[in-house]
């Protein structure tokens, strides 16, 4: 049987948005992250990071500065017992032709085959539409977090969305409440 996972956006999400990180100074956690992302590990949800670095293809940083960040993600999380069983993530400019920018779907297909991932039984949690229309795209539940670009985006623009959210949550620990409350239901009709 394949696994269930949670595949989180990273900027606005995970970490505070701050536009590009350009200095390994300017990743900073937001709060309650830990204890979500750990929630998620005790209850045997993969939990596997999709984001889009475009910063690499516009110059604004060098792609060691991802890998660097990533550590310290990692670490970051590691100090509060959390985890992530994967990062994957598109170094692409918005205008180059490729398959892994979201919300085109080539890094979850490399996760699912590195994971063993039932997309159809796992979410998508994010800021921005582009995570929502992923979520559909993928097959997901999509759930927005009013974190990052979140709460302006659903505010100004969530009427015009083609693909809504199954939930929105104020951050990732409500996004995550929410999906284990989901999974919990699943379990009692199994």
């Amino acid at each position: 049987m394949a696994n269930r996972a949670v595949f989180l956006d990273r900027d606005g999400t995970i970490n505070e948005e701050v536009g590009y990180v350009n200095h390994i100074d300017r990743f900073w956690l937001l709060p309650r992250v830990e204890h979500a992302i750990r929630l998620l590990n005790q209850n045997e949800l993969k939990t596997v990071v999709i984001t889009n670095q475009s910063g690499v293809a516009r110059g604004t940083f060098v792609e060691s500065l991802v890998h660097e960040v990533h550590q310290k993600m990692r670490l970051l999380l590691g100090k509060e017992g959390a985890y992530l069983d994967g990062i994957y993530y598109c170094p692409h400019h918005p205008d180059q032709t490729c398959r892994c920018r979201k919300p085109n779907t080539g890094l979850v297909e490399e996760a699912v085959r590195e994971l063993d991932i039932d997309c159809s039984q796992s979410f998508m949690v994010g800021d921005r539409r582009g995570d929502i229309e992923f979520a559909q795209k993928i097959g997901a539940k999509g759930v927005l977090v009013l974190t990052g670009y979140g709460r302006g985006e659903w505010e100004h623009f969530g009427s015009d969305w083609n693909a809504k959210p199954f939930f929105v949550a104020e951050d990732l620990y409500d996004a995550v409440q929410w999906i284990l409350s989901q999974e919990s239901k699943r379990n009692r009709k199994e």
